[in-house]
């Protein structure tokens, strides 16, 4: 509940001195009074129009002693929407704000003229803004010929708006946000049985109450020009490459076609030569003979080179749609984004070129054309260990719906799981440092670090030979996914840094907190 204060333009003598008269008590702008006098035209003389929402008690005190001042001038109280979590749950909520010229346009709602009355912008806030907003009451009146009121006949009071009860628990989303400290990126956490989404982080954000009032220009430009983009959500609209994550498509899609088994094996020297064109493991020096098992362990990239060459594009493809990739989810956030999963027809229709060979090869281990979001990476790997084809949801049921078996062997599953275990738990496993530090608990994950920029030949004359030498926004983005507990998997979780280096000495640590806590509260 808050105090505002209101004008009622028809019983000022001068809008303007009076203005001018309160601007220094409320602390008004020159945007404030442009704001007022634009919703002054917009009424009739004898409609309230806000001043100024949220007054201190120091404010109300001050106008009210000296009321006799400033005839015309009422406070009153209404309520105010506020964000008690500010910056941890800014982008699935959104945020509401004052009615629009637009929004008036888009509809003849009566309660969209109540003075002061505020509107969903974005997030759920704008998705379920009509049933979150409830009904006007009606109020019939008596009128005289100029529009005053003489006397009010019937009056209906309006309705409360609906809850909405999101599946998003508060905790863990605190935990996921701080876990990533001054980084930026993203995280999404599953129920790999259900699809409910218990955390979504995008970060930085930003303080949800700056928009309830109109944000100032000083912070709006402070959000705008801030690198590591707080206004864009991360987890939806963020694409990326997937990186040695999108291994685990691969994996499955040659196990499902018989291409590979468990005993299959390719030989890692570091490098392999594809017509005239040179392809190299992220260990220059090579892994030696590589199993599957052996391959998801150490991401050796010449073994998804080879067995990606041998199932094609499209097989690819396919199994990676199946595993939720290149989707865009109903979740009522719109500013979702499909990714790619790219094909012979996509590169037909997009670049009116056919499919080379080479594209193949690095589509395999999730570079080239690949892009995904953090909630499709997520999605998948929630998919893979549950061996069902589990939908992502916000919306909190009583009886959460049973989602179908995914159309793959379970024997094939568990390879890939077996996998993920070593990535954590084997040794000299590529996320070895990550280990959950519970007793008794142990996860499966996948790192992933996707080139933004390559060094130059300049570059390396002056000295930059690695990849924190380059300014931040040309560093390597860093994945990790990560499902626990491992025999009993209930969360899956995948976290990207933007620009932080490495999935396993960044992205792994920050996965391996949010599912310790996520374990530690044992949601559900």
């Amino acid at each position: 509940q808050i105090f505002q204060a209101m004008i009622i333009p028809e019983q000022v003598r001068n809008v303007d001195k009076m203005l001018q008269k309160i601007s220094p008590i409320l602390s008004l702008e020159e945007t404030d009074i442009a704001r007022i006098k634009k919703e002054i035209s917009r009424h009739r003389r004898f409609v309230p129009v806000k001043i100024k929402d949220n007054l201190s008690w120091e404010e109300v005190a001050t106008l009210m002693l000296n009321n006799h001042l400033y005839p015309g001038l009422i406070i009153d109280e209404g309520l105010a929407r506020y964000y008690p979590f500010k910056e941890y749950t800014a982008h699935p909520l959104g945020y509401v704000g004052s009615v629009s010229e637009q929004d008036l346009k888009k509809s003849d709602a009566p309660i969209l003229q109540v003075p002061g009355f505020k509107i969903g912008k974005s997030g759920f806030e704008k998705t379920f803004d009509e049933s979150l907003r409830g009904t006007e009451g009606i109020s019939t009146l008596e009128v005289n010929a100029y529009g005053r009121i003489m006397r009010e006949i019937e009056k209906k009071d309006g309705l409360k708006g609906n809850d909405l009860d999101l599946t998003i628990d508060i905790r863990l989303q605190k935990a996921a946000y701080d876990a990533f400290g001054e980084e930026s990126g993203a995280a999404v956490v599953l129920d790999v049985h259900t699809g409910e989404i218990l955390a979504f982080v995008s970060v930085p954000a930003f303080d949800s109450n700056l928009f309830v009032d109109g944000i100032s220009i000083k912070n709006w430009t402070e959000l705008q020009t801030n690198e590591k983009t707080p206004l864009t959500d991360k987890a939806v609209s963020g694409q990326y490459s997937p990186g040695s994550t999108f291994k685990i498509a691969v994996a499955l899609a040659a196990l499902e076609e018989g291409i590979i088994d468990a005993k299959t094996s390719v030989y890692c020297s570091g490098k392999m030569q594809l017509g005239n064109h040179l392809f190299h493991c992220w260990r220059h020096s090579g892994h030696g003979r590589q199993n599957l098992v052996d391959a998801i362990k150490n991401s050796c990239d010449i073994y998804f080179y080879e067995v990606a060459l041998k199932l094609g594009i499209e097989k690819i493809a396919a199994m990676s749609r199946r595993l939720g990739l290149g989707t865009i989810y109903d979740l009522g956030l719109e500013n979702q984004k499909a990714g790619v999963i790219p094909d012979k027809e996509w590169k037909q229709q997009k670049l009116k070129a056919p499919w080379q060979q080479g594209e193949t090869v690095i589509a395999g281990i999730g570079q080239g054309y690949v892009l995904v979001t953090p909630l499709q990476l997520a999605t998948m790997l929630a998919r893979v260990v549950s061996g069902t084809e589990i939908t992502p949801t916000f919306i909190k049921k009583d009886t959460p719906s049973t989602p179908k078996k995914l159309d793959i062997k379970p024997e094939n599953i568990a390879l890939v799981k077996q996998g993920m275990f070593e990535v954590v738990n084997g040794l000299g496993g590529t996320a070895a440092r990550a280990k959950l530090k519970l007793k008794d608990v142990k996860m499966g994950g996948k790192t992933g670090t996707t080139q933004v920029r390559r060094i130059s030949l300049q570059e390396r004359a002056e000295g930059i030979k690695r990849d924190e030498d380059l300014p931040w926004k040309y560093r390597n983005h860093a994945w990790f996914m990560a499902y626990a507990p491992h025999d009993k998997p209930k969360y899956a979780v995948a976290v990207i840094v933007e620009h932080g280096r490495s999935g396993s000495g960044v992205a792994a640590p920050i996965a391996s907190k949010i599912l310790e806590e996520a374990i530690k509260l044992d949601i559900r």
